[in-house]
């Protein structure tokens, strides 16, 4: 039988194409000169990786200037596990170059960065080309996470690795030129999967939650990651200038998950308020039977499920809310925002992109018309407002993909580029605009 992550939406692509002059309905913003960028794994012919989240990775790219959309390509991202095969256990310990690359896609200090969380940064050109794995001079000793930060007041990335063996989590700083300048281990009780965290202007968040390493399922080539009820779940605030002898304050919370964080920050009591998308047991357990491949097709039509906006709030004691009883997943804002006090998160929900209002508590629907992808905030220039630009997202149509151009503050349609092949479900995105 086959996965349903080989089925359908989520079925991949065989081989890398490149296309010119793509066709738009409505009118793409002049201003809007760069590249959009979009990662997600995506198993060669006939492979398949035992789960959803082990695929090679694939980047789809998208050129827009003037108006036009002047090209798409879509390339995998040659790592050494891609071009040699090569085994990520070896005899001398993890090799962090032989992974798959697949989830997310950055940019910083002028280079653009494939990454996955068990592993080096690959770098990439702008057109889509590998150029390999990137260790900052050698001070990198650890796998890198997908989900980094940007402080938009420094130019600083704040970033993390978490593994297997000691040191579980590490965490790491690289300056705004590309240099890296601090890494320090955080101890943390075991090898917890740390797929994300959060930051403010003063501290860092982790979340150190009940899904860890498992020797048996990772034996038998899965994915080897499981619940533990015994694991417990705790949210860690830690001083970003390393006051308080770098250690953590602790909060512990009721069991969850949580795959993506929305943003935090500092609140007028010195506070730390986190939003993060939130996973509890049961839920995480289907979702995860659904990614693995246990679970039938239709059951697995959406890979959302179960996971609500939640919001903690951090100071002597620890505050949990749900903030919408809406299904929703991959959490995104103004990256300008990171890390200080925003109005508005976007996230997906099915077949339509979601706009909330941290503020009033109420939000917007746009519905797609087909599953929708991340929602990738572009700033305008000149913005005046939080949400002054646009939302870039991949959405599935009956016969193809497009690239949907909203309005972000009012979601409306702007354009949509039409591609010249269908893009499977995939993970994150980004804008890289024209520099210089």
């Amino acid at each position: 039988m086959t996965a349903a992550y080989l089925q359908g939406h989520f079925a991949p692509v065989p081989d890398e194409i490149s296309a010119v002059d793509l066709p738009v309905t409505g009118e793409l913003p002049a201003e809007l000169a760069g590249r959009y960028f979009r990662n997600g794994p995506n198993p060669l012919p006939g492979q398949d990786p035992g789960h959803w989240f082990l695929g090679p990775g694939m980047l789809h790219g998208v050129r827009l200037r003037d108006g036009r959309a002047e090209w798409y390509r879509n390339r995998w991202t040659k790592t050494k596990a891609f071009t040699d095969d090569a085994p990520f256990l070896t005899d001398e310990g993890v090799d962090l170059a032989a992974v798959s690359a697949n989830t997310h896609v950055i940019r910083h200090a002028g280079r653009i960065l494939a990454l996955v969380e068990n592993g080096l940064p690959y770098e990439i050109s702008p057109e889509l080309e590998t150029l390999g794995p990137r260790d900052f001079g050698g001070r990198l000793t650890t796998a890198m996470t997908a989900h980094p930060k940007e402080d938009p007041k420094t130019g600083e990335l704040l970033f993390f690795g978490y593994g297997f063996v000691p040191p579980y989590l590490t965490y790491h700083r690289l300056s705004a030129d590309g240099e890296l300048v601090e890494s320090r281990e955080i101890e943390v009780p075991g090898p917890a999967m740390i797929h994300d965290f959060a930051i403010t202007e003063n501290h860092v968040v982790w979340l150190d939650l009940p899904v860890v390493f498992d020797l048996e399922t990772a034996m038998g080539g899965g994915m080897p990651y499981r619940w533990d009820d015994g694991y417990g779940a705790r949210l860690g605030v830690m001083r970003r200038d390393g006051g308080d002898g770098g250690k953590v304050r602790w909060h512990e919370i009721d069991p969850c998950y949580v795959f993506h964080v929305g943003n935090a920050h500092e609140d007028a009591e010195g506070r730390v308020v986190l939003d993060a998308v939130r996973y509890p047991s049961g839920s995480f357990r289907r979702i995860w039977g659904e990614i693995s491949g246990d679970a039938d097709p239709a059951a697995s039509a959406a890979v959302i499920g179960g996971a609500t906006l939640h919001r903690w709030t951090l100071g002597a004691t620890a505050k949990q809310e749900q903030l919408d009883d809406r299904e929703v997943e991959f959490p995104s804002l103004n990256g300008d925002r990171t890390g200080l006090a925003n109005r508005y998160l976007y996230a997906v929900t099915g077949d339509a992109i979601v706009k909330y209002d941290t503020v009033t508590g109420s939000s917007r629907v746009e519905e797609t018309g087909g599953p929708a992808g991340e929602a990738v905030f572009v700033p305008a220039e000149g913005a005046r407002a939080e949400d002054d630009g646009w939302l870039m997202s991949i959405v599935a149509t009956e016969d193809g993909s497009e690239l949907r151009v909203l309005d972000a503050g009012s979601l409306e349609r702007v354009a949509a580029v039409r591609l010249p092949r269908r893009v499977p479900a995939g993970f994150h995105g980004n804008w890289f605009g024209d520099e210089g």
